[in-house]
């Protein structure tokens, strides 16, 4: 005589990693993706998001030079990018938190230009490019976020040139944490 099955050996399982792998589950979501971005179109992203890969601190995600492959959402953590200068040194290029993108830097050339460098134990979802410019003439909604996204990059960029140029050293720190703090704001 068989033993009864219990009730919950019955019930389908659920994919906890899958789950929590997704964007929609993702609490940095509504920063790197569009607002309003339909279900099926949500789908359509999960479906192309490569791996999620922690990188621990002190340790590269990629090297100038490198072949440009993916971009990397930011899930946990912090990023510095960098270049080495003339005389060795590195040049700090840029910060980058929870919510945004790194790579956009080698999408012209498909070669990266500065080494990005996790600050603590940090995790990134990988974005095959190839497939997320695919997902784009299906999705304009998502064309024209990423758009925004590198344009307020650049924009950023171009505001910390023009302060770097015509600041002090204790002014330039200022300027930094009140770019912190409204990043942080952003977050929450």
């Amino acid at each position: 005589m068989s033993q009864p099955v219990p009730f919950f050996d019955k019930q389908p399982s659920l994919d906890v990693s899958a789950l929590r792998a997704s964007c929609s589950a993702c609490s940095m979501h509504q920063l790197c993706l569009p607002m309003g971005l339909a279900e099926e179109d949500m789908t359509r992203l999960d479906a192309i998001i490569g791996r999620r890969r922690k990188i621990p601190r002190d340790g590269v995600l990629y090297r100038m030079g490198d072949a440009f492959t993916n971009l990397y959402a930011i899930r946990l953590g912090h990023f510095k990018t960098y270049q080495i200068n003339y005389n060795g040194e590195q040049q700090i290029t840029g910060f980058q938190m929870a919510g945004e993108l790194l790579g956009m830097d080698a999408i012209s050339t498909d070669r990266h230009h500065c080494d990005a460098v996790a600050l603590e134990d940090s995790e990134v979802c990988e974005i095959p490019f190839p497939r997320l410019e695919e997902l784009f003439s299906h999705i304009p909604t998502l064309l024209h976020h990423f758009h925004r996204m590198m344009s307020q990059e650049i924009t950023r960029e171009q505001s910390v040139m023009l302060l770097l140029g015509n600041m002090r050293a204790d002014q330039r720190f200022a300027a930094f944490l009140v770019n912190l703090a409204s990043r942080y704001s952003a977050r929450g």
